[in-house]
């Protein structure tokens, strides 16, 4: 069984007991104590309860890549599932409780899987299920969706509150192990800024567990030196409980902290994300002890022999009373040593190699301990937990040779470097085949926009997997001397022999209970049967198998399931290659991903500068994408369309002021700004002179339009391009996107400007007398003539003057920086008092639009629009070879004469049609319901004309000018008449006086 030992643990402090409850049972650890090491003091070897066949799962591994010991932590409003008790420390009062059982963990009903093993191989899913058909809706989604998972989804808001944070270094250590300690060391000794992370609550990784020497001093003690050094140096940060989770282009990581993972209910964020942009990056992430397949290796007892020593050195706990272990290399045999010195009993060493003559079974020899040479696992004994195991001759079949009473088997099958970080960027491996290991390839590094490398891996990380071998490894990769890299003392180690299967010959009965995957239950047979079905892809395996997916990652069963695979396909291991590293190294908090985004700020509504005027004013507000903007400002017992009639009225006769700040304004600079905008524009915006302005149309690839603005050219490399107010995010994002993906050797630079800047709309007749009296800048028609611009100061405020107009008369926009907008505002209200000056809202603006036969993005486009729709071939340049979407438009479907394009409507009565009404045509559709012809996209009373006017789609639309139309509106035909879309001002007097 497993117990506490009676002296040790170099990480706990016994004088600091807890209690904490796992399904229930009160148990009791130590501070200092992970949760998987009191677990296993208290003897608790069942932990839960694997996915497909619900086999019983013990602890396997001491660290992040534990596959199998995943819990729920906490009670309402602060329960998560899915926690790894490796690397969860123990606190006062952590209730705990198994998963993917029912109704017990001893008990579950789901076991019945394990029964019909054969029925249930890797991809079996892809070949059931389908009939009857009837079935699936009624029997086997239920039954799926019941079975979907392993933890159970909280039921309560998260009571924790999570941050998020940005830092910047010209050198990220990632790993606080002896190796990363090194190389910060000689990185910060060059004169650089450096950061260290670490993922546990400890420094010096493996190295004072192994009981190595380093410069002559205990590995704890070098490395408490190195550490005080670190911390006494001004350009060096430490974080421990930080856990990198992915590398990027460009030097970004990723990464979690958790704060108080460990310190429930004290007033800090629970994690922290942290943001990282490094100029350098050295993974010193070490390497992970990999599995040896034998049946019955899932037996909750089995553990590797690297986790069986650190839970004796660090935590004082036996993984059991006889240990067997079971090896193909050297460091297995430190296990052995540790438990033996612990007085615990190893009843033998089964090493698979023909010849185990280094020195550290030299020390296992010298100590008593039984080595059998050439020796493997036939089959572990047991169910809930380890009775015994059989001895085999690796060379063989599986005859069983010797049967040894053990509770615990320790096993190494070799260890694979962690070069995720190093990978996830593009960084390219090579095999190691005496080792058995993939390696990062220094010839093939991630690169920088430089071209030069930007991640290195160090120590272990790189396949330096002894000691004196990775410290210098480490220190060469921070910059440091050679003759000055720190020198362990350990015993040398004599080369492992790859070993993928045990035994070599292991029939098929064995291999049916040899696990590569402990979480999603993949075996060696499955992945033998995924090669047989045609899955020669190691991607396509994957998937077929679920090897190494969820939250393993592939740390544990990427390397032998390679190895199986490469073997079934009768081709060496780099020819099946490995499959892609993607982030997050570890799963991180879906908290710590939204920090402060959540509840009313998840998506903070935006107010202009000028937005508690409206509110006094008694504007009545309307959603404009995530801005709250004035539909009207009723007086007295006015509705809310005599307001409108109102506001349109006055701003045509006399003086109109709009908030027009929540525009978007993206400034596009750059030598290639030009070029770029040609791209996204199907009009030419290069040619633009400096200090204009022109209208233009956005496409997305597949033709559409999708948003229009005004764009300026501010200089010779720089334009802004105004968009919708509800798009600014959305084509920012869209610019960035054609950028980093497909053009991003051009040079470009994109700022979101749009809540730097208020802009106000002045217009009416008296437009221009309200800006000359503010003075400062002559914005006469001269000076400034119709879609231009200029920049000045007016009325004592910084300010930009575009001479534009979206309602057809005398207009100008004035931006001015927001933190002036408000006093701008003001101004123009004291200056326009008797000229009629009056405020409107957006729904004036869209009657005044539509008066004048502008579309409006979300009304005449609804995705499926192309400009050619709205008569806007004139945007569209016929010179420039190509824009997004060009092409798409060429298709004969967008070009098909029986298009719906845009006309003006008018119903014979003058009255107004409902939105969105649908014109019938005679016949049918495909579907059996009834054709129609065409569909109103704008409608509004419009003052100025005393009567309703509207727009819409219709099929060949300009070509029926005059024609009348029946729409149909709750059962009630409404006859409209075809005319011109423009309904007033046709010719542009008004706005270019």
């Amino acid at each position: 069984m497993s117990t506490r030992l009676a002296t040790g643990g170099r990480l706990i402090d016994r004088s600091k007991p807890l209690s904490f409850t796992f399904d229930g049972r009160s148990l009791g650890g130590f501070a200092g104590d992970t949760l998987a090491a009191a677990l296993l003091a208290n003897d608790q070897m069942l932990i839960g309860r694997s996915f497909k066949y619900h086999r019983p799962r013990g602890i396997l591994a001491s660290g992040v890549e534990e596959p199998n010991a995943l819990v729920g932590l906490g009670q309402g409003p602060r329960f998560e599932p899915d926690q790894r008790t490796t690397t969860t420390e123990l606190f006062a009062g952590a209730a705990t409780v198994s998963q993917n059982a029912w109704p017990s963990l001893d008990l579950d009903i789901g076991a019945l899987n394990n029964l019909a093993y054969r029925f249930l191989p890797a991809g079996f899913y892809y070949k059931t299920f389908m009939f009857p058909r009837f079935a699936w809706k009624h029997l086997f989604e239920p039954v799926v969706r019941l079975s979907a998972g392993i933890g159970r989804v909280p039921k309560e808001r998260d009571a924790d509150r999570y941050e998020q944070a940005y830092d910047f270094t010209d050198v990220l250590v990632v790993g606080g192990g002896v190796a990363g300690l090194a190389a910060a060391l000689a990185a910060a000794k060059g004169g650089q800024r450096v950061l260290v992370l670490e993922q546990t609550a400890h420094w010096g990784g493996r190295a004072p567990v192994d009981g190595i020497a380093i410069n002559g001093m205990p590995a704890d003690a070098w490395v408490a030196e190195t550490v005080a050094s670190l911390a006494a140096l001004p350009n060096v940060t430490l974080r421990r409980r930080t856990m990198a989770a992915g590398v990027y282009d460009h030097g970004y990581v990723v990464a979690q902290e958790a704060v108080a993972d460990h310190l429930p209910g004290a007033d800090l964020p629970r994690h922290r994300l942290w943001r990282i942009r490094a100029g350098r990056i050295i993974a010193a992430t070490g390497a992970i002890e990999r599995p040896l397949a034998f049946a019955g290796n899932d037996i909750p007892g089995v553990m590797l022999a690297s986790a069986a020593r650190d839970y004796v050195v660090n935590w004082a706990v036996s993984p059991g009373d006889r240990t067997v272990i079971v090896t193909n290399n050297d460091d297995a045999y430190r296990s052995a040593l540790a438990l033996h010195d612990a007085g615990l009993v190893v009843p033998a060493i089964l090493d698979a190699r023909a010849s185990a003559a280094g020195e550290l079974p030299a020390l296992a020899r010298a100590r008593g301990i039984r080595v059998l040479e050439g020796r493997g696992i036939a089959r572990v004994r047991g169910g809930k937990r380890v009775k015994a195991v059989e001895v085999c001759a690796q060379a063989g079949e599986g005859a069983v040779l010797e049967t040894i009473a053990c509770d615990c088997v320790a096993m190494s099958g070799g260890f694979s470097p962690v070069v995720h970080l190093y990978s996830q960027p593009g960084g390219k491996l090579v095999w190691d085949a005496a080792n058995g290991m993939f390696t990062p390839d220094p010839a093939r590094a991630p690169t920088g926009a430089d071209g030069k490398p930007f991640v290195t891996c160090a120590g272990a990380a790189s396949g330096a997997l002894q000691a004196t071998a990775a410290l210098a490894d480490a220190h060469a990769a921070g910059g440091g001397a050679a003759a000055q890299a720190p020198r362990a003392e350990a015993p040398a180690e004599a080369p492992m022999q790859p070993v993928w299967m045990m035994p070599q010959g292991a029939p098929a009965k064995l291999r049916f209970k040899m696990w590569l995957d402990f979480q999603n239950d993949v075996k060696v047979s499955d992945v033998q049967l995924a090669a047989r079905e045609g899955y020669e892809s190691v991607e396509h395996t994957k998937r077929y198998t679920t090897l190494g997916m969820a939250s393993d990652q592939g740390k544990m069963s990427n390397i032998n399931g390679l190895a199986i695979l490469s073997d079934a396909l009768g081709q060496p291991i780099p020819a099946t290659g490995t499959t892609t590293f993607r982030p997050p190294y570890a799963p991180i908090s879906f908290g710590a991903i939204a920090a402060e985004a959540r509840g009313e700020i998840f998506q903070p509504l935006r107010r202009t500068p000028m937005h508690d005027w409206h509110a006094a004013a008694g504007a009545h507000w309307e959603p404009v994408g995530l801005w709250r903007r004035p539909y009207c400002y009723p007086r007295g017992g006015e509705s809310h369309s005599q307001a409108v009639n109102r506001e349109v009225t006055n701003t045509r006769q006399n003086l109109g002021l709009l908030d027009a700040s929540t525009l978007g304004k993206i400034l596009v600079k750059g030598p290639d700004a030009g070029r770029f905008l040609d791209m996204l524009y199907t009009g030419v915006m290069s040619s633009l002179p400096v200090g204009k302005c022109r209208y233009g149309l956005m496409c997305s690839e597949n033709g559409f339009l999708m948003d229009d603005g005004v764009v300026v050219r501010l200089a010779d490399d720089a334009w802004l391009c105004h968009t919708t107010s509800g798009g600014a995010d959305r084509i920012h994002a869209h610019m960035e996107d054609w950028l980093q993906c497909e053009w991003w050797d051009w040079q470009v630079y994109t700022a979101n400007l749009t809540e730097q800047f208020a802009q106000v709309a002045v217009v009416g007749p008296n437009a221009r007398k309200l800006l000359e009296r503010l003075g400062g800048i002559d914005v006469s028609k001269e000076a400034l003539p119709f879609m231009a611009f200029t920049e000045g100061t007016l009325a004592g405020i910084p300010a930009r003057i575009f001479r534009i107009s979206f309602s057809g008369e005398l207009s100008y926009e004035v931006a001015i920086p927001a933190s002036h907008g408000l006093a701008f505002w003001n101004a123009c209200l004291a200056a326009g008092a008797d000229l009629g000056l009056m405020p409107y809202g957006t729904e004036a603006l869209h009657v005044m639009r539509a008066e004048k036969g502008f579309i409006m993005i979300g009304d005449e486009t609804d995705g499926t629009v192309i400009p050619q729709d709205l008569g806007l071939g004139w945007a569209i340049s016929k010179k420039k070879p190509d824009y997004l979407g060009k092409r798409a438009q060429e298709r004969s479907h967008m070009t098909n004469p029986e298009r719906w394009k845009l006309v003006g409507l008018e119903t014979l009565d003058g009255s107004v049609l409902p939105d969105g009404v649908l014109a019938p045509a005679p016949g049918a559709n495909p579907n059996g319901q009834r054709a129609t012809q065409g569909r109103v996209t704008s409608s509004y009373f419009s003052p100025t004309l005393g009567r309703g006017i509207a727009m819409g789609l219709v099929r060949r639309g300009p070509e029926r000018i005059g024609e009348v139309l029946e729409f149909v509106a709750a059962g009630k035909s409404i006859p409209a008449r075809i005319c011109d879309q423009v309904f007033y001002d046709k010719s542009g007097e008004k706005q270019n006086v």
